[in-house]
């Protein structure tokens, strides 16, 4: 027999002693009050198939019932668990990433200081590289310009040297002046041999 049957088996056999402890009983007394004790003996067979059948209904339906219960109330407890440990999880992830933001943000930091510091120094080698392509064509340039003023200073002064020179033969070179030139001139020419 299985578990569920046997208090009721019990409660059956009780049942059954006492009323026949309840029937000879009532043989001896005999009459009315046999009669009394007779109802009141089937009203506690009565009540006792009625209990009977409501722990029988109660036995067999109930315990699906509280398994299923008990069941859900299992699993619910493991899903809260492993989301208890989710969360956990979740919270020491947090934790150790809160911790690191500080380091994070001073290596951010130092990157940034370092990238700065390296433009800095582009900049700086770009000026001064700019700054001596500028000198360079500066320097070029002047040199051409003082070539250039030279040249033109060396035509001045040729045109200068050109117009005191004639201003001077113009003024020493007289008619008769002139004459004894070409003679000299010519005479240097006929000792030459051709």
């Amino acid at each position: 027999m299985t578990r569920n049957h046997c208090p009721l088996l019990a409660v059956g056999v009780l049942f059954v002693l006492f009323f026949a402890v309840v029937s000879a009983q009532a043989a001896e007394e005999g009459g009315n009050a046999a009669t009394e004790r007779a109802t009141e003996i089937f009203k506690w067979i009565n009540f006792a198939i009625v209990a009977g059948v409501i722990i029988w209904v109660f036995g067999k339906l109930l315990p699906p019932v509280f398994r299923k219960r008990a069941e859900a109330v299992s699993s619910a407890i493991s899903n809260a668990t492993s989301a208890k440990a989710a969360a956990e999880a979740q919270l020491r992830d947090a934790e150790t990433r809160l911790a690191n933001l500080q380091k994070e943000v001073a290596e951010l930091r130092s990157f940034a200081e370092r990238e700065s510091a390296a433009e800095v120094e582009r900049l700086r080698a770009a000026a001064q590289s700019d700054a001596q392509k500028i000198a360079a064509a500066a320097k070029a340039e002047i040199e051409a310009a003082e070539r250039a003023a030279r040249l033109e200073l060396k035509a001045l002064v040729a045109n200068l040297a050109v117009d005191g020179a004639k201003s001077l033969l113009v003024k020493q070179l007289t008619p008769k002046g002139q004459e004894s030139l070409i003679s000299n001139f010519v005479k240097s020419l006929e000792g030459r041999p051709n």
